[in-house]
């Protein structure tokens, strides 16, 4: 279990298919937690219908699809960029919502939106996937790209899980600070009142006994199947996102000037807790976007196979998480959403962490491979059963940082309590109960009541910010509280306690303008 993300990028002439001419700009074969997208290409174009067809090779680690224990699996979450400006500026290429050509093995699902595909296997599997020759169908003539347009295409991969349909507790009767009373959540209607007995504790509704109804019925409660980040926004994904935006959006999306100088880090200027992502050539103001790359080891050679990668992304605040959302077609996940991806549909455990269990390792860690795609734990991996591996003050040690994701599932000790001892939630979804902090929509507040769960489109406001009204923080200035937004989970530096799946100490706490070095985020559709 340790995929990610990458892009690869290819230029190309838009002209009639059989004279084709291919251009690499580059091809980037990048090892971002084992997903690798390799051999772009554009292909079958139709100038009267005006599409063409992006093709690529993607192969993936520990995929799974099961019909037992639960019935469930993996996909990847696709999603095209294109410029045709020679790589200044990127926009979100409209995908068709039908006739994608899947892999042998494979089966492509469209999103409604034409934002992108999910692609995953056909039949039951588990272990490595290679699809090839996979072909998604552009639809540039939406997109106002002509026949004839030199264009460059980023193709990007987000392996996610699925959160199956169906009902589950949020609350666990435990002592865990402010958290909710326990409730049965057995139907998708959001505002109807918990009443009578839950068949997994407490009374049955749509949302928690004694809070507020949201706004709509549709509001994102956890009942429907969504599919979920199986990690934290990586270093290398986000660096990779920083590298599709202009000049301003960048200033806003990051810490420091993206005029600064090659080296200064982008979003802590000296690297702290373990953020490796450096300016590597700096941009020009208004005009020229820097060129972002990972540099852990703070030297002069960048994207080295040390410098942290796939160490999961710190210091972002909502407003930096939202926009790499919008920008991905995903969106934030709602706080009952959490709590289902930490223990499925399971009667829930009094004060547990998210891999079921109430035993947690206490003490410190230290690493193998500090920053490369292999990181992992070098002493103190817990093996006794029951005992779930985590981050947080006592387990980080001398780490002072987060580490990779999926370090703990890739652990050779993992021979058995395999969802305990990887810390990973009833899905199979990783680093919920520490690494970092996870930032939610939160019900205890109109805002967070008021959000309808819309997607992103793609692209940002000039300012780099998420266009989507009804998310936290929309219109809001940067420098205040994000009403409506809060935290689930420990980190590196926070205490054991707050990794409980129910506790919720700071279920509507903000960051706000404040970057800390223990605040990730991951996404949901």
């Amino acid at each position: 279990v340790e995929e990610i993300a990458m892009n690869n990028i290819l230029h190309k002439t838009l002209k009639a298919a059989a004279i084709f001419t291919l251009h690499l700009l580059f091809l980037q074969n990048a090892y971002a937690n084992n997903v690798v997208v390799s051999n772009i290409s554009l292909t079958g174009q139709s100038t009267g219908s005006d599409f063409t067809f992006v093709e690529f090779d993607i192969t993936w680690d520990n995929s799974w699809s099961v019909n037992t224990g639960p019935s469930q699996q993996d996909v990847c979450w696709i999603f095209v960029k294109y410029s045709t400006d020679s790589g200044l500026t990127w926009k979100h290429a409209t995908l068709a919502t039908s006739g994608h050509i899947a892999a042998s093995g494979s089966g492509v699902s469209a999103g409604s939106d034409g934002k992108g595909v999910f692609i995953g296997s056909d039949n039951f599997f588990t272990g490595t996937v290679n699809f090839s020759d996979v072909r998604l169908k552009w639809e540039y003539g939406i997109d106002g790209v002509p026949d004839n347009q030199t264009v460059e295409v980023k193709v990007f991969a987000i392996e996610m899980a699925d959160v199956p349909t169906g009902a589950f507790a949020v609350g666990s009767g435990g002592s865990e600070t402010s958290a909710f009373t326990l409730t049965t959540i057995n139907t998708a209607d959001a505002t109807t009142t918990p009443t009578g007995s839950g068949s997994l504790g407490g009374e049955a509704g749509g949302f928690p006994t004694g809070q507020t109804a949201p706004a709509n019925a549709s509001w994102p409660n956890g009942f429907f199947l969504f599919r979920c980040m199986k990690y934290e926004i990586s270093q290398e994904q986000y660096k990779d996102f920083l590298n599709c935006l202009t000049y301003d959006q960048q200033t806003t999306r990051t810490a420091t000037a993206p005029s600064s100088a090659a080296g200064t880090g982008a979003l802590s200027s000296t690297n702290a807790n373990r953020n490796g992502i450096d300016i590597q050539t700096p941009g020009v103001a208004s005009t020229t976007p820097a060129v972002y790359a990972n540099n852990l080891d703070g030297d002069s050679n960048f994207n080295e196979a040390v410098d942290g990668q796939n160490i999961a992304c710190n210091f972002l605040r909502w407003m930096d998480g939202a926009a790499y959302l919008d920008w991905a077609g995903l969106r934030p996940m709602t706080e009952l959403e959490y709590e289902k991806a930490c223990r499925g549909n399971q009667v829930p455990v009094a004060n547990e962490f998210a891999w079921g269990s109430t035993s947690i390792a206490s003490s410190a860690y230290t690493l193998a491979n500090a920053g490369a795609t292999n990181e992992g734990i070098a002493t103190n991996y817990a093996t006794t059963s029951g005992v779930g591996n985590c981050t947080y003050d006592v387990t980080d040690g001398s780490i002072n940082g987060p580490v990779r994701a999926g370090i703990f599932a890739a652990n050779a000790s993992n021979t058995a309590d395999n969802r305990v001892r990887s810390g990973a939630g009833f899905y199979g979804i990783m680093e919920l109960s520490g690494n970092l902090r996870e930032q939610a929509v939160s019900i205890s507040s109109l805002t967070g009541r008021n959000f309808t769960g819309s997607l992103g489109d793609g692209s940002l406001s000039a300012n780099g910010n998420a266009t989507n009204s009804d998310w936290p923080g929309f219109a809001v200035v940067e420098v205040t509280s994000v009403i409506g937004s809060g935290f689930r989970g420990s980190a590196h530096d926070k205490a054991v306690a707050l990794g409980r799946v129910s506790d919720r100490t700071n279920a509507s706490a903000t960051a706000g303008a404040l970057r800390f070095g223990d605040l990730g985020f991951r996404g949901v559709r």
